[in-house]
């Protein structure tokens, strides 16, 4: 018979369940037998032993938390008798030996994806439109008015098909008919054809920054667009500037000759207090934009390697069952790609609290982990600053399904990153060139985080979910990972792979990371579409930093 309970490491004194425990049963485990004085909900975990005030919690092998009051054996963890602890972390203190996976199967796979000329290999080709300032962003919004539905990119219109029959319904004096939702010809307008083959869209960014708050922040922002303009799936882009804003156009192309000092992408940028009237910077800006997109229309999809692909690791929505199912999962398709030569990207530095020193000892070199250990002390730090810290980081939602301390929600968001070496550590908006695992600061909002790890190069993210998440992104396809099938299953217009076969047995993390590479690879030569493609789901948020956890 399946057990119906996990212990994830020998010194963990705490089991999880798999399935809804009730008080009184006896649940055989590892040739012991634990009776249970309350129920223990599916996701949650209960005591192996009479744990006293003060008493460490250990979970995945470390310490998650500190008992606040007396945890009988058999009892459920709360947030009323557990609270966070985390351990502490130092300098690198032991080699790290790490044995690949075997990568046979996927040595001599390609993706067809858009080449560009500084060896970068995108997923999808995108011209990019964007503001350096909020102030811009009207204008932003008339250019997306412009193009979208003239060139045939604008998503079908149901939903202002559905308004535009309720307001007839109302005209005619049916509210009978609103109220029963009883419409009929409100099926979305036809789209038209488009006129671009090889372009997959435009994507208008907006954004609340460039001015009025830090210096820091504003120069940030420069790095993160830049990061876009640089990304492989961007062909060109249009910029507009009001031109006295901290942003400044001469910090954004600094910070491009950063990411490449050869770089010769076709680059519209505009400052309105320069062309004078808002209709003559518009009227050009349209003009150098079609013929950024002519050109652009050019590329085609080409065979490329594995090892071209940057993938981003993220979780969000997180529950119970996220470091069983599918973050491990998840951590073995990074491993996989390690073994290829590719380049995955971990970020969500509140969320690897406890478990640093693992990944300190995993870094090849010694400044590597140093870099770590200095972010993550001033990330703290700034948290603190502000009356926060890391352990306000579990949403209610998060600790409803079972993750109760920060510590506890890191040692599973950890497994994100597999077992293979850390090679690079990247300060945000930093742009990732290490092949395998690089570490990324930033926060774990999960719009946040996504926008930053697309601004580091991944062009395809895997984005775990035990709860449910839209999360999506203008540039790079988001492929969201069910941690449970209830969740697949209740939300299938979100869900693009469902890893609940972990849990009840039918799969091993192994077998589900090579599935996940397989449908990367389908996702990233465009012959798949994520749900949050299909959906229009378009998120964008530049971080500012000290204020997110």
């Amino acid at each position: 018979m399946k057990s119906r309970v996990l212990k994830l490491d020998a010194r963990d004194n705490v089991l999880i369940a798999l399935t809804n425990l009730a008080t009184g049963e006896q649940i055989p485990f590892d040739s012991q037998t634990y009776a249970l004085v309350s129920d223990v909900p599916a996701k949650h975990k209960f005591a192996t032993e009479d744990l006293p005030p003060g008493a460490s919690v250990i979970m995945y092998g470390v310490l998650v938390g500190k008992a606040m009051a007396p945890i009988r054996r058999g009892e459920l963890l709360t947030t009323r008798n557990l609270h966070h602890e985390a351990a502490g972390f130092h300098e690198k203190s032991e080699e790290y030996r790490w044995t690949p996976p075997d990568v046979s199967k996927w040595r001599q796979r390609t993706f067809l994806g858009y080449r560009r000329s500084d060896g970068q290999v995108g997923t999808r080709n995108y011209w990019l439109v964007v503001p350096l300032v909020f102030c811009e962003n009207r204008n932003i919004t008339v250019l997306k008015q412009a193009f979208e539905e003239e060139l045939g990119f604008a998503a079908p219109q149901v939903y202002r098909r559905q308004v535009a029959g309720l307001a007839r319904l109302y005209r005619e004096g049916k509210s009978a008919e609103i109220k029963t939702g009883d419409l009929d010809g409100d099926g979305a307008d036809p789209q038209r054809p488009r006129i671009f083959k090889n372009i997959d869209g435009i994507r208008f960014l907006l954004h609340e920054g460039g001015c009025g708050g830090t210096r820091e922040d504003s120069t940030n922002l420069c790095g993160l667009i830049a990061g876009y303009i640089h990304h492989p799936n961007v062909a060109g882009a249009t910029v507009l500037s009001l031109g006295c804003q901290n942003a400044q156009v001469g910090i954004l192309r600094e910070e491009l000759r950063k990411r490449n000092p050869k770089f010769d992408k076709p680059l519209v940028i505009l400052e309105q207090q320069q062309s004078g009237t808002e209709a003559a910077m518009l009227g050009e800006a349209i003009r150098r934009t079609f013929l950024g997109l002519m050109e652009a229309d050019q590329l085609q999809r080409t065979p490329a390697p594995l090892s071209s692909l940057c993938v981003g690791l993220k979780c969000g929505g997180s529950d119970g069952f996220s470091g069983l199912s599918a973050n491990p999962a998840i951590g073995h398709t990074a491993d996989l790609l390690a073994g290829l030569g590719g380049r995955t990207i971990l970020s969500e530095f509140p969320e690897l609290c406890g478990v640093e020193q693992s990944l300190i000892n995993r870094s090849t070199r010694k400044e590597v982990a140093q870099r770590f250990i200095g972010l993550m002390r001033s990330y703290g730090a700034r948290a603190k600053a502000v009356g926060s810290g890391f352990e306000m980081n579990p949403s209610p939602g998060n600790m409803r399904d079972g993750l109760l301390t920060d510590a506890m929600k890191s040692a599973g968001a950890a497994k994100k990153g597999g077992n293979s070496p850390v090679t690079a550590v990247l300060d945000y908006p930093e742009y990732s060139t290490q092949p395998g695992l690089n570490l990324q600061c930033t926060p774990g909002n999960d719009v946040e985080c996504v926008t930053a790890q697309v601004g580091a190069g991944a062009s395809v993210v895997l984005f775990t979910t035990g709860l449910g998440t839209p999360t999506g992104n203008p540039v790079t396809p988001v492929v969201k990972l069910a941690t449970n099938s209830a969740l697949a299953q209740r939300m299938p217009d979100i869900i693009d792979v469902d890893t609940g076969s972990i849990i009840s047995g039918e799969t091993t993390i192994e077998e589900m990371g090579g599935t996940i590479l397989d449908f990367v690879t389908q996702v990233a030569s465009g012959d798949v579409r994520t749900k949050a493609e299909s959906n229009g789901q378009e998120d964008f948020i530049p971080w500012k930093r000290g204020i997110s956890l």
